[in-house]
């Protein structure tokens, strides 16, 4: 028997390995009660019970401090392969302990007492969800190519409206933020390169510098980068908000497919607007380069002019409009995919336009470097 002020517990046996356990006086926190240990001694002490019931004819005034005290104990008859029969207890207690069940304890609820997780565990688990997001991915750029083929046949159903929208949006819209970027990489790259040029007395190479670094890295590399923190958050907050309000799946109920109906138009707009854009941020950044040039180093219009016709061929422009052309694909896959795989809530509109923002720039940054290398293998 256990004791404990007004609260008791006590033990008797029936046949057939039933262990009853008595439950007395009052079941209050302010009076405290008895341990589970001590019913979980008695069981280990007698190792053929197989059920455990009550008898509450004893019991007085109870709260929440009998309901853990039951909880405790089923959990201990469950690691024993005991089975509890609750049908004695107060019907109160019987329906918390229902809810208590129907309700699971959230995973790493209780952070005190868990024991820290495995560095291979860990990194089972992110391998795991790295696998689920590249195959969720590849299946939503397959979708994407689908939508493409049928709107080459024809077949792709979507608002024209949408399509123009996006063009402004990502375009007319994108120029003063795009332009303030390029003018000062070009200024920094001219200032930068007259710090070493001028060591060997050929400052007037600045403008070959600027020229050729805007026109096939920076010029793309910078616009991509401002359209992955500008577009394509955008197009994955906008996208992630019309799943939680459930239009996503109004389109889907009504017989359109999201993919043609919502990414497809603002793929295409920026998939066009990309190497506009780039022409522009390369033409802004020689620009910016021009000020310095001229500005601090003596060079007239004309010097920094011819130099810069010289050192600019059809190639590396090329070279840069192809990559801009493959960025704004990236922005535009990333931005959408994330907004229309969000989830139901509002905090997951925020961490879709983060990993949106996150990817599109990695993924531009890794497939520069692709892209690259390719352009040296192919003596491009």
């Amino acid at each position: 028997m256990s004791d404990n002020q007004n609260s008791f517990v006590e033990f008797s046996y029936a046949d057939g390995g039933v262990m009853v356990v008595r439950l007395g006086g009052d079941w209050e926190l302010r009076s405290g009660m008895p341990d589970v240990g001590v019913v979980e001694a008695e069981l280990g002490a007698h190792k053929d019970i197989k059920r455990l019931s009550f008898d509450v004819a004893e019991l007085g005034e109870w709260d929440t401090s009998l309901l853990a005290f039951v909880i405790k104990l089923d959990k201990v008859c469950v690691q024993s392969g005991i089975s509890m029969e609750s049908s004695a207890l107060p019907e109160g207690v019987r329906g918390l302990l229902a809810l208590a069940k129907a309700v699971p304890e959230r995973k790493g609820a209780r952070r005190g007492g868990a024991e820290k997780e495995s560095v291979v565990r860990r990194l089972g688990e992110f391998l795991i969800r790295s696998r689920s997001t590249f195959v969720d991915g590849l299946k939503f750029v397959g979708e994407t190519l689908v939508a493409v083929g049928n709107m080459i046949r024809g077949k792709a159903v979507f608002r024209r409206s949408d399509f123009w929208m996006a063009l402004q949006q990502c375009g007319v819209d994108a120029l003063p933020i795009v332009a303030l970027i390029s003018i000062l990489v070009g200024m920094i790259l001219a200032f930068l390169g007259s710090v070493q040029l001028k060591m060997f007395g050929a400052q007037v190479y600045v403008a070959d510098l600027v020229a050729v670094g805007m026109v096939r890295e920076m010029g793309a590399l910078m616009t991509g980068i401002i359209m992955a923190g500008r577009t394509g958050a955008s197009y994955a907050a906008r996208l992630g908000s019309m799943q939680v309000n459930e239009e996503v799946d109004a389109l889907t109920t009504l017989g359109f497919s999201p993919i043609e109906f919502l990414v497809l138009p603002r793929t295409m707009a920026m998939v066009l607007m990309m190497p506009l854009l780039c022409i522009y941020a390369n033409v802004l950044g020689i620009i910016g380069g021009a000020i310095v040039g001229v500005g601090m180093l003596d060079l007239t219009v004309t010097q920094y002019y011819m130099q810069t016709i010289g050192a600019v061929s059809l190639t590396a422009v090329a070279s840069g409009l192809i990559k801009s052309a493959v960025f704004g694909v990236i922005v535009a896959l990333a931005g959408c995919m994330h907004g229309i795989r969000c989830g139901r809530s509002a905090s997951a509109v925020g961490d879709a336009t983060t990993k949106a923002v996150v990817s599109g720039i990695v993924s531009i940054i890794v497939w520069d470097s692709l892209i690259t290398v390719i352009y040296i293998i192919i003596g491009f």
